[in-house]
């Protein structure tokens, strides 16, 4: 029998509950529509292969959702740097880790062009053939004349034979006796004769006539850039450095002598496409890198 109800459309309206009501329809159909778009949400994005937001504990970075573990990290930093991981600097940490993102983009790129492969010999197998691809325009093909005369006059410093010195380094805690030996060479005096008498020592860092690389490397940048001004026979000033007044006498300078174009030219191709071949690979990875999904744990990012 009818009765009045207040859940009724209307205060007051009679309601019989085999009569189906619009409003309360239509608003159980939209709470199961968002209920099932919320469940749909979820399955999508927590699916297996899906992009994940989070980071597991375990990994150090997910590259597409792939993960690069901590302990391959750490155990590439410590190969790559001969030292416990603890003791590598931030910046070698960081480009490590680079590296490795960069491998894992050129070896998912290697499996989307169909280059099966997982274990690290294949992986760098793929890198290799995902480079070379990249860069088979510029190995096949060959740069004009002007172009790599073009690239030779913008790089000239670096074609030149190498420069070779024959320079004694003494040295003394004595500024004063450095100075009177410096005069005293530079009047003419024999230089050996004189590093005795003022008490100076031959540092032994140079030995003999070295090439410009080498004589670089033992007197170190600020002695180097004082012997490589000298002329043969000529003695530097007194050069103040941390283990003492240094004083440089040059027994012979022969510096590097800038090459032809002609006779520089096979360096100079191979160069030019050496750089070539590094800018293509560098706008191939950004390239990659832009397309991806990379999260990176938050203590490692740049």
């Amino acid at each position: 029998m009818p009765r009045t109800d207040p859940r009724g459309d209307a205060p007051g309206e009679v309601f019989d509950w085999a009569e189906v009501s619009r409003s309360r329809s239509f608003m159980m159909m939209g709470f199961g529509a968002l209920l099932g778009l919320v469940l749909a949400g979820f399955a999508l994005f927590t699916a297996k292969g899906t992009a994940s937001h989070s980071l597991p504990p375990e990994d150090v970075a997910l590259v597409n959702n792939q993960p690069i573990l901590k302990a391959d990290f750490i155990s590439q930093v410590e190969a790559a740097y001969g030292a416990p991981f603890a003791q590598a600097s931030r910046e070698q940490k960081l480009k490590t880790l680079g590296d490795m993102i960069r491998e894992e983009l050129f070896v998912q790129r290697g499996l989307e062009l169909g280059m099966p492969g997982s274990d690290p010999d294949t992986r760098n197998a793929l890198v290799a053939a995902v480079e070379q691809q990249v860069v088979e325009d510029v190995t096949s093909q060959n740069p004009t004349d002007a172009e790599l005369a073009a690239y030779f006059a913008a790089h000239r410093a670096r074609y030149a034979d190498e420069g070779r010195m024959t320079v004694t380094d003494y040295v003394s805690r004595d500024p004063k006796a450095v100075s009177a030996a410096a005069a005293e060479v530079a009047s003419g005096a024999a230089p050996a004769a004189v590093a005795a008498r003022q008490g100076l020592k031959d540092s032994g860092k140079t030995h003999g006539e070295e090439f410009y690389f080498a004589a670089r490397l033992h007197l170190g940048p600020a002695l180097f850039q004082a012997a490589q001004a000298l002329p043969s026979g000529q003695v530097s000033a007194p050069l103040p450095q941390a283990d003492g007044v240094h004083l440089l006498v040059m027994a012979g300078n022969k510096p590097p002598t800038p090459q032809p174009f002609a006779v520089a030219r096979p360096q100079v191709l191979n160069d030019f496409k050496t750089e070539a071949e590094k800018r293509l690979q560098t706008s191939d990875e950004a390239y990659l890198r832009g397309k991806s999904d990379i999260l990176i744990d938050k203590a490692y990012r740049p």
